[in-house]
C-alpha cells in the first residue's frame, strides 16, 4: 500500500534536474572530432612541405646545371681531329725536331721494289706505283731507296752510324731521326732517287734532277708531299728526296701535327 504523498520515485537529494541520459555520457566532453582532425592536418602539412621542398630543389638544380652549347655537343665520329697549332716543335712530343710515330705492322706492308725489300703500307704503295708509272710515261725514272723501317732498324742506323761518323746525337738528328721518331716507321714515307742520276741519291743535289722536278709538279696528285722542305718548322735538314703519303684519312691523321707546327717567332 502506498503511503500518502509518496510517488514511488526517489527524490533527487541534490536538487538537480533529472533526465534519462546516463551521467557518464552527459558529463564526458565531445573530443572525438578533434582527435580525428589532428592526423589529417599533420598529413596535409607534410605533403605541402614535401611539394615546396621539391619545387625549391628543382629551382636550384636548374640554376646550377650548365647549359648545352654548340661546343659541348659531341662531334660526329667520322670527323677528322682538329689540328692544334703549336708555336714550336718543343710544344709537341718531339726529339731533336723529330716527332714520335707509331710503327706499322707487318700485315699492313707490301713491297714497292722488284726485290721486295722496300715496303710501304698497301694504300700508299698502290699510289706510289701509280706515280712511278705516270713518271715513266714522261721519261722520268723514280727509284725507291728506302721505305718502311722498324724502330730496331732505326736504332742501329741512328747510333751505330752516328758513332762511326763521330757525330753527336744532335748532329746525327740533322741527318736521321732518332728511333721511334722516324716517319719511316709509319710505312707512309719513302726516299726517292732518280734512276738516271744515282749519284744524287740522298743528297741535296737531288733537287737538280728531272725526278725531283717531276715530283714537285705531280706528286700531290698521288697524295705525296715533301716532308722536310727548306726552312721547315721542325728544324730538320732539307731532304728533297724524302716524301710522305697523306692521301687517305689514316696517313693524314698520322702527320697532321707535323703539318701544322708553326715556326717559332724570333725577336728582332
Amino acid at each position: 500500500m502506498n503511503k500518502a504523498g509518496y510517488s514511488g520515485k526517489p527524490k533527487n537529494s541534490l536538487g538537480e534536474p533529472s533526465d534519462d541520459i546516463p551521467a557518464a555520457l552527459r558529463d564526458t566532453p565531445d573530443v572525438a572530432p578533434k582527435s580525428q582532425l589532428q592526423p589529417l592536418v599533420l598529413l596535409l602539412g607534410g605533403v605541402t612541405l614535401f611539394i615546396l621542398l621539391a619545387i625549391v630543389s628543382g629551382f636550384f638544380f636548374a640554376l646550377n646545371t650548365p647549359k648545352k652549347t654548340a661546343e659541348s655537343q659531341p662531334s660526329p665520329t667520322n670527323s677528322l681531329p682538329t689540328p692544334t697549332a703549336t708555336n714550336s716543335p718543343n710544344n709537341v712530343d718531339s726529339v731533336l725536331g723529330h716527332l714520335a710515330y707509331p710503327e706499322a705492322t707487318e700485315s699492313e706492308l707490301v713491297p714497292i721494289s722488284a726485290d721486295g725489300r722496300i715496303r710501304m703500307r698497301s694504300n700508299a704503295a698502290a699510289r706510289y706505283q701509280a706515280m712511278v708509272q705516270a713518271a715513266r710515261s714522261s721519261g722520268v725514272i723514280l727509284v725507291p731507296i728506302s721505305g718502311f723501317r722498324s724502330v730496331k732498324e732505326q736504332e742501329q742506323l741512328f747510333f751505330t752510324v752516328g758513332a762511326q761518323r763521330n757525330q753527336t746525337p744532335a748532329q746525327r738528328a740533322a741527318l736521321s731521326a732518332p728511333p721511334g721518331h722516324s716517319e719511316h716507321h709509319t710505312g707512309y714515307a719513302v726516299d726517292i732517287g732518280d734512276g738516271a742520276a744515282p749519284a744524287t741519291n740522298l743528297l741535296a743535289t737531288f733537287e737538280n734532277t728531272r725526278a725531283f722536278q717531276w715530283l714537285q709538279a705531280n706528286a700531290a696528285r698521288y697524295g705525296f708531299e715533301m716532308s722536310f722542305p727548306q726552312n721547315n718548322p721542325q728544324g730538320v735538314s732539307y731532304e728533297p728526296w724524302h716524301w710522305r703519303f697523306v692521301g687517305d684519312r689514316d696517313s693524314l691523321e698520322t702527320f697532321y701535327k707535323a703539318r701544322n707546327i708553326k715556326p717559332a717567332k724570333t725577336s728582332p
